[in-house]
């Protein structure tokens, strides 16, 4: 199922054997945001989605990042670490990629093979009300 989001916060559930961790997430849909992600910035608090996506660069950041390629089932196809000033190779079948502070996704538990699941803020809310 293609998914589309827009800019904005949520919540970000890595499921695993334990029942899942949740992780604060930022949303980045539009090309402007997806462009700034997270450049100079000193931290991350939790997760950044860019969607669509299938390759990020550290250029100009100043700290280390794990990046994770999802597919369109937001099923973990790669996870790396970068160091800032580095450019990272397109994964064909990544669709979305999630980043964090480097060191973040491996105490999340995630790795290749793992599933995550987004919860957009109001969205719940909506779906209860029947919007």
């Amino acid at each position: 199922m293609r998914r589309q989001w827009r800019d904005g916060v949520g919540k970000l559930a890595v499921l695993g054997a334990e029942g899942g961790v949740w992780v604060p997430l930022e949303i980045a849909s539009s090309y402007r945001a997806r462009t700034r992600g997270l450049l100079g910035r000193e931290s991350v608090e939790g997760a950044l989605l860019l969607s669509p996506a299938n390759s990020v660069h550290t250029v100009g950041m100043r700290i280390p990042i794990d990046v994770a390629y999802l597919d369109r089932r937001m099923r973990v196809v790669a996870v790396r670490t970068m160091k800032p000033g580095r450019i990272g190779l397109p994964r064909l079948r990544a669709r979305h990629v999630l980043e964090a502070e480097a060191g973040a996704m491996a105490g999340w538990g995630l790795r290749v093979g793992g599933q995550v699941v987004v919860e957009v803020e109001g969205e719940a809310e909506a779906e209860a009300e029947g919007v």
